[in-house]
């Protein structure tokens, strides 16, 4: 075999379109563009426009909702707190809380509260304070005679606090008493 010899398998390459090359070509005068207007132009994208209609995605309704009080815990299996206690980073004798377990590097850091999940297994006998835990969770802490209490979490600024600092600025109008 020669480099003169050398060629593509048969229908591997396509002819490319050859646009503009007379009315006898089916692809002459507009080249396939059709009349006139914008899209005829080159370097042209209306992705959704309608031309004055309402677009689609404006009639359509919206869906979701984002809840701007939502809590954020952070989350941490049994199976990371047995590796702790192992390892000597946390005392299974003592309290288990949000800032022990984020001074002794288990957590990055605590959110708005600890979440204990049931992932792992947990032999050690320990007592947790944390703001949740699911039922697995709190089932195999028991189980390994240890125990959960789980507190209450409150976001910082409740909205009877905002509706306060609203009403200590005052209305439109109205003097503001110190």
């Amino acid at each position: 075999m020669q480099l003169n010899e050398l060629r593509d398998n048969p229908g591997a390459t396509k002819a490319r379109k050859r646009l503009g090359r007379g009315v006898g070509s089916g692809l002459g005068k507009t080249a396939g563009r059709g009349v006139k207007g914008q899209k005829a132009r080159s370097g042209v994208a209306i992705k959704g426009f309608e031309g004055g209609q309402n677009p689609i995605h404006m009639r359509l309704p919206k869906r979701g909702f984002n809840n701007p009080s939502r809590l954020k815990f952070a989350e941490i299996n049994l199976g990371r707190l047995q590796v702790a206690i192992e390892e000597g980073k946390l005392d299974a004798n003592g309290m288990l809380n949000a800032e022990t377990l984020v001074s002794a590097g288990v957590l990055r850091r605590a959110r708005d509260g600890v979440r204990l999940l049931g992932n792992g297994e947990i032999k050690s006998k320990i007592q947790l304070e944390v703001a949740g835990a699911t039922a697995s969770a709190v089932k195999a802490v028991e189980a390994a005679g240890g125990s959960v209490k789980i507190l209450r979490v409150v976001k910082e600024t409740e909205p009877s606090e905002r509706r306060a600092k609203k009403d200590k600025k005052g209305k439109k109008g109205s003097p503001v008493e110190d």
